[in-house]
């Protein structure tokens, strides 16, 4: 409750602030918009510190145009209606950088909000930086000049997935399980034409999706894993839904695989115990034992809040805006925009990449599986002596799917 009340004051600070082309020494204003409260609120107040956090390290002599970030958020409460009001709010008061991520529904319609304002109201532009939202439709059907996505999509994640799955050969029978919004419903399609793809034999078993941040009880759904004979879980679950799901198949016996996108996010660590050891895979765009000034800002974050830092989607929106800003000599959204397109920056795991077509970041992806920490791979997030360890790394080239996106240039 304290925190969420620093959370109000910080974003009215902010909000009455109407410094927005901020030259260089001065301050560029964000807000992310994103849950704070609610089944899924933990994993949207850790990724704000994130967000704070890095601001600081990338502020000022951090980045080439010499800028400062400042970060707030401000609680959705994972409702598109509700992130609509903030953004009115946030433009409103003069802020024209907005950053998102957690739930797809949410993301498609900031990013429609965001190129209808930005239409109608030229001088007043506003960026969408996406950190998390993964629907492909963002980047293909629906994609938007004004927004950028930061983290892998859920298609560039299945492909790296079911390449790594057609050597377990073990697994011959699957089944998909997903929140029940747009990312839910996109997981299983693609993972069914991948696989169909890549491992023909494998049988799909079973398929259900459930309401998001809702379910309290996956018992049932444990059960009718077990009895379609699953031998394999297929989840794009996230938060309370993954937690909760791991910790159902934990206590009910389940004993098959969980091929996952997001077992490292605040709370299933805990929740997989020891008992997931060499049996649940997460695919992601970076993990906890990448070596190297990542790790120390790890240890160091870890330090300074005693929690675990994931959302790696985080530094490469303060390297790319830093990078367009210094490219455009300006802050302004409309030249910084078009300085992004295209951009190639060095990252924590290597050189990233804008994509100009769609505005969908091109980045290696890795498979990694839970296991116990060691000398190798000692990261053990939330304490419990476990870690997520890397088994496949698939370069920008393989784990890139193509667009269909027709974008519309301002």
């Amino acid at each position: 409750m304290k925190y969420s009340l620093k959370v109000v004051v910080a974003a009215a600070a902010v909000l009455c602030s109407a410094a927005v082309f901020a030259q260089k020494g001065e301050t560029v204003k964000m807000v992310r918009i994103d849950p704070l409260t609610g089944l899924l609120g933990p994993v949207g107040v850790s990724q704000l510190k994130g967000y704070q956090f890095f601001a600081e390290k990338f502020s000022g002599a951090g980045n080439p145009a010499g800028v400062k970030f400042e970060v707030i958020g401000i609680d959705n409460k994972l409702s598109p209606t509700e992130s609509l009001t903030a953004l009115k709010a946030a433009i409103d008061q003069g802020v024209r950088y907005i950053i998102q991520g957690n739930g797809s529904s949410v993301a498609l319609a900031l990013s429609d909000a965001v190129s209808k304002h930005n239409e109608r109201n030229p001088g007043k532009e506003v960026i969408f930086l996406n950190d998390s939202a993964v629907d492909p439709d963002l980047t293909n059907s629906k994609c938007s000049y004004w927004h950028f996505r930061f983290d892998a999509d859920t298609s560039m994640k299945m492909e790296a997935m079911s390449s790594f799955m057609v050597d377990q050969k073990d697994v011959k029978k699957i089944y998909i399980l997903g929140q029940n919004y747009s990312h839910g419903v996109q997981v299983a399609r693609f993972a069914k034409e991948t696989l169909g793809r890549k491992r023909p034999d494998i049988q799909i078993v079973g398929e259900d999706l459930h309401p998001l941040a809702q379910t309290r009880d996956f018992a049932p759904y444990i059960a009718k894993i077990k009895a379609a004979g699953a031998d394999a879980v297929i989840t794009g679950n996230w938060g309370s839904d993954l937690s909760l799901l791991i910790k159902a198949a934990n206590e009910n016996g389940y004993t098959g695989k969980f091929f996952t996108y997001y077992a490292g996010v605040t709370g299933t660590p805990s929740a997989l115990g020891t008992n997931g050891a060499g049996r649940v895979f997460q695919v992601s765009y970076n993990h906890y034992n990448i070596s190297g000034q990542m790790a120390k800002w790890m240890t160091e974050f870890n330090t300074k809040y005693n929690d675990d830092f994931y959302t790696g989607s985080t530094i490469r929106i303060f390297e790319v805006l830093g990078a367009a800003m210094a490219k455009a000599k300006s802050t302004d959204p409309v030249k910084v925009a078009a300085a992004m397109e295209g951009i190639k920056v060095k990252s924590f795991n290597g050189e990233v990449e804008m994509r100009k077509t769609d505005h969908q970041l091109q980045q290696p992806l890795y498979m990694t599986v839970w296991q116990k920490a060691d000398a190798k791979f000692p990261y053990s997030p939330e304490k419990t002596g476990m870690t997520l360890a890397p088994v496949k790394e698939y370069p920008n080239y393989v784990s890139s799917t193509p667009t269909s996106c027709d974008m519309k240039r301002p």
